[in-house]
């Protein structure tokens, strides 16, 4: 890892105008990913774009810097070097990536992913890391950069998100000792907690009312689908159940559930979660998606009924494989 981030500075110390990517359907450790960026690399005196091909949720405006995120590359004909954050692959920046300028330096992907496609130039991917941010931490402080209260309040913001308030398994004791120095540095646990993990727009909680009222359990496997229709007389404009599929994850029956929400294109978004020792990143990863062991999710064209039918059948099959290895069965 010692090469690659020495690869890393050296590609920083060399550019001047620098374009930072993140995935569509932003989550807080994608744009926690993105603003630290943006905040570190104008600590060291550079141009920086910041990107994502997605409109940003309101609960996210404490942010530094996330005013000066656009959603495309804009009229820079040129950059010296492209970083993407949190991004298992190429796709998942959706049209803004790919109206990026032919003309551009090389590509440094950092990423947490077990399913990352290391698609840069340079590759700083750590599957055991629990968030982006907690490597952007480590790379931060090697190079030697200030831990400001806008730094630690976006390296934080990704801590808190990804590891749902320090309760997934991968939280280690280095994991809360980061995040204490980042409390100490100025990041405020509580508001980050409550703008992040607690608040939710009532679309969010009707979105849950159709779901829930839609659920379905066989086989281990609890899931709903929801149409665009249903969706737009709710007023829910974005492209995840927002929590609820971390619900349905966590019904005693359940090794794996699922959400899928049809978008208003006609696509169809599936968000995946399960608990140990299950694995929705190989559901996923069959489905052209990614992500991680316990979370993932993936785009599937529709209709919504034949997607569903596919997500379903899969899972049934992944959770059967899945129960004759580890030897377990979800409670009947």
């Amino acid at each position: 890892m010692s090469t690659t981030i020495e690869a890393i500075k050296q590609a920083i110390d060399s550019a001047q105008n620098i374009i930072v990517f993140t995935h569509i359907g932003p989550d807080g450790d994608a744009l926690g990913s993105l603003t630290a960026t943006g905040v570190a690399l104008q600590l060291l005196g550079k141009d920086v774009t910041l990107v994502c091909d997605d409109s940003l949720v309101s609960r996210f405006q404490f942010l530094p810097l996330i005013d000066n995120v656009q959603k495309s590359p804009g009229s820079q004909s040129s950059y010296d070097l492209v970083i993407v954050v949190d991004c298992g692959d190429r796709k998942r920046m959706g049209g803004a990536f790919a109206a990026l300028p032919a003309s551009h330096g090389p590509i440094i992907n950092i990423d947490h992913h077990i399913t990352n496609t290391r698609f840069g130039d340079i590759n700083l991917v750590v599957p055991t890391a629990t968030s982006t941010t907690e490597i952007l931490y480590q790379l931060f402080c090697q190079m030697g950069l200030p831990l400001t209260a806008e730094l630690a309040t976006s390296l934080l913001t990704g801590l808190v998100t990804d590891t749902l308030g320090f309760r997934t398994d991968n939280v280690s004791a280095q994991t809360l000792k980061i995040a204490s120095e980042l409390v100490e540095a100025g990041a405020n646990l509580s508001l980050i907690t409550a703008q992040t993990l607690n608040l939710k727009p009532l679309s969010t909680l009707l979105l849950w009312r159709i779901g829930l009222n839609k659920m379905n359990i066989e086989d281990g496997l609890v899931w709903a689908s929801i149409s665009s229709e249903e969706r737009q007389a709710i007023g829910h404009t974005g492209d995840s159940s927002g929590g609820l599929v971390n619900l349905f994850a966590d019904i005693d029956r359940a090794a794996m559930g699922v959400v899928l929400l049809e978008m208003e294109d006609g696509t169809v978004r599936v968000g995946f979660r399960c608990r140990p020792p299950y694995d929705v990143s190989v559901v996923a990863t069959a489905l052209g998606g990614g992500g991680h062991p316990l979370a993932s999710g993936c785009t599937l064209e529709g209709p919504l009924a034949k997607a569903e039918a596919r997500v379903v059948s899969l899972c049934k099959q992944a959770i059967c494989e899945q129960t004759v290895q580890e030897k377990v069965l979800p409670q009947s």
